[in-house]
């Protein structure tokens, strides 16, 4: 998923996904000065299997290839939220098992669209490529001869054997959608080799989640849609105007960075919620086990039902007014700050609010569902999801990054970095997480804090120093899919959803939330109450439907308009002016060819349609 545009998936999305993904970095990542020193014993009655010198990832597989040379390598992603050299303990592992060094470019802070036109004009996209989706910009890079066939010279078939053997799937679509049925351009992101169910971990995608003890403390009013949350959100506000710095909290605090050139990437959350979601750079919203969809600019959509929902918060004092310029990372800070009451991400407030001390005294983000709520789940999809990792076609080493790229989809790679920009990976062996004397994995104590409280958790230099945050994989790109059951341990790669973290004393505010809704996860809230659709993930072996240049140009240019205007809609002064604004956007994409772009976005939903049905 890409965080940025699906939210994820995604976004899996994240989020995703988680997600993303996406969910971290800036320009100049820094460790905390008011680190945690927490130890890194184990809380479980077993002790870690291994020093940071003597875990598995000391030294490289036997493929024949010579490490001992130093390979720095650009990655260019177009879903990375940091740019500049990998930092921290994902740096240490992979500088200790390849000799590898990577440098990220981030087109999401330097440019978007823009930058990746520059640099496919350019020729080089660098050593590995990371793309937010298989439309347009991948395709074309294919095209343009800009990236490397790994089946070629038998490049995947050498040192992509462990991808080969349990994702063969992947290396089908890859070939058939993409690479003429013989050649291989890219590998799919979130790959799983289980080809039905729930994809989530622990928690879902989406929530939402509100601040659970103010929720508590104004009656916990039963909550019928999403609008039934202004209200309830605007006495929890009243309850708790300032944070503790002194500073105004706000329901709501959005972020125009992840926007791309299409629609307002936050506004489709609750179209989530009701188990849809968008065909990325069309017109359509899909149902997730039907085979139903809707124009997103329709009075039923609720991309503009969320417009309306944020206009309405910003009429009642619930919406930062520093939403349209801040960034992901200023919106971060505030929920470390205990400034914000509502999240559409368990990975965004829990994750940077939920702390030890603050889940003790009962306080964080826990999931508050609504009545009318259908979560759409991403099924487990053996395909690869539509992010891609490719190696460029000036790359330096190609065996080496392939043998790199292969190792993060083996158990070894997924146990340290699965779910990296849509959740919070499982980290080094050893520091953050173990294996006990029965074989299963389990959190050190140390791992518990650094989870908790990622930015002022410093990690040992022994594991790379810095921060957990930034010492997490920055290239935003989850290879496995953390639900996935690692073949080694019989448990998820999710540290979250390993049975000695679920059966681990709950903390307070878990407690509470628990003995609310009856179950131990919001994941299994949604499946126990059937408040869930399942999205399978399929392939309909031929390729992928794409606009020609013409219609893809008009498209650009309605999703400007339709970016623009959302932001206008929701700061609208009154009423008239919002109805206005909405028929000028309404009468502005007509006239640029919104109707064609319906047409096509139509025959995508079919395609959707037809490609679920292998996997039924």
């Amino acid at each position: 998923m890409r965080l940025k545009r699906t939210l994820i998936v995604m976004l899996s999305i994240m989020i995703v996904v988680v997600m993303a993904a996406c969910s971290k970095g800036n320009d100049n990542p820094k460790a905390s000065e008011s680190a945690s020193t927490a130890p890194a014993s184990s809380s479980a009655s077993t002790e870690p299997s291994a020093t940071a010198s003597e875990s598995e990832s000391a030294s490289p597989a036997d493929t024949g290839l010579d490490h001992s040379e130093t390979l720095k390598l650009s990655v260019f992603s177009t879903t990375a939220n940091y740019a500049g050299p990998q930092i921290g303990w994902f740096a240490k592992a992979i500088k200790d098992k390849f000799n590898i060094e990577l440098d990220i470019v981030a087109s999401n802070l330097t440019g978007g669209d823009t930058k990746i036109a520059a640099l496919m004009a350019s020729g080089d996209l660098g050593d590995i490529v990371i793309w937010g989706d298989d439309k347009n910009n991948y395709p074309n890079a294919i095209k343009g001869g800009l990236l490397l066939d790994l089946a070629k010279d038998g490049l995947l078939d050498t040192y992509g054997k462990d991808i080969i053997g349990t994702y063969p799937k992947a290396i089908e679509k890859a070939k058939i959608a993409f690479g003429g049925g013989t050649s291989v351009y890219g590998i799919g992101n979130n790959v799983a080799s289980n080809p039905s169910g729930p994809s989530e971990g622990k928690d879902m995608t989406w929530g939402p989640d509100l601040r659970w003890d103010l929720y508590q403390q104004v009656g916990a009013p039963e909550i019928n849609s999403p609008s039934d949350y202004l209200p309830v959100l605007k006495q929890m506000q009243e309850l708790e105007p300032k944070n503790a710095q002194g500073k105004k909290t706000y329901a709501f605090s959005l972020w125009s960075d992840w926007d791309g050139n299409y629609k307002m990437t936050l506004a489709k959350q609750f179209a989530n919620m009701y188990g849809y979601d968008e065909i990325v750079d069309t017109a359509l919203y899909t149902k997730a086990d039907e085979d139903k969809y809707y124009d997103f600019l329709s009075e039923e959509s609720w991309y503009m039902k969320s417009l309306k929902l944020y206009y309405d918060a910003n009429q009642m004092g619930l919406l930062d007014p520093d939403s349209l310029t801040q960034k992901f990372d200023d919106v971060v800070a505030k929920y470390k700050d205990g400034r914000l009451l509502f999240s559409w991400f368990p990975w965004l407030g829990a994750a940077n609010y939920n702390t030890e001390e603050n889940k003790a005294a009962g306080k964080g983000f826990q999931t508050v569902p609504f009545k009318e709520e259908v979560m759409y789940s991403t099924g487990f999809n053996v395909y690869g999801g539509n992010g891609i990792i490719s190696i460029g076609a000036k790359a330096k080493d190609p065996k080496r990054i392939m043998e790199f790229i292969n190792w993060m989809y083996t158990p070894e790679g997924a146990m340290l970095s699965a779910g990296s920009g849509t959740a919070v990976p499982n980290g080094p062996k050893g520091l953050t997480w173990d294996i006990g004397a029965d074989g299963k994995p389990f959190v050190t104590d140390f791992g518990i804090t650094a989870y908790a409280d990622q930015q002022n958790t410093k990690i040992p230099e022994e594991f790379g120093g810095g921060d957990y945050y930034y010492g997490a994989n920055q290239m935003n790109f989850s290879f496995v899919v953390p639900a996935e059951l690692n073949p080694e341990t019989n448990e998820p790669y999710d540290h979250n959803l390993w049975e000695s973290s679920l059966k681990r004393n709950p903390s307070k505010l878990e407690s509470s939330w628990r003995e609310k809704y009856g179950v131990l996860t919001a994941k299994e809230y949604f499946v126990k109450n059937n408040k869930i659709a399942v999205a399978p993930q399929g392939f309909t072996g031929k390729e992928p439907l794409v606009m020609d240049k013409t219609l893809e140009q008009k498209n650009k240019l309605i999703g400007t308009v339709i970016q623009q205007y959302s932001w206008k809609l929701v700061y609208a002064k009154n009423d008239d002016q919002y109805n206005k604004l909405k028929q000028e956007m309404l009468d502005k994409v007509k006239g640029l060819g919104y109707d064609e772009v319906m047409a096509f976005s139509v025959k995508k939903a079919e395609e959707l349609f037809e490609a679920r049905k292998s996997v039924k």
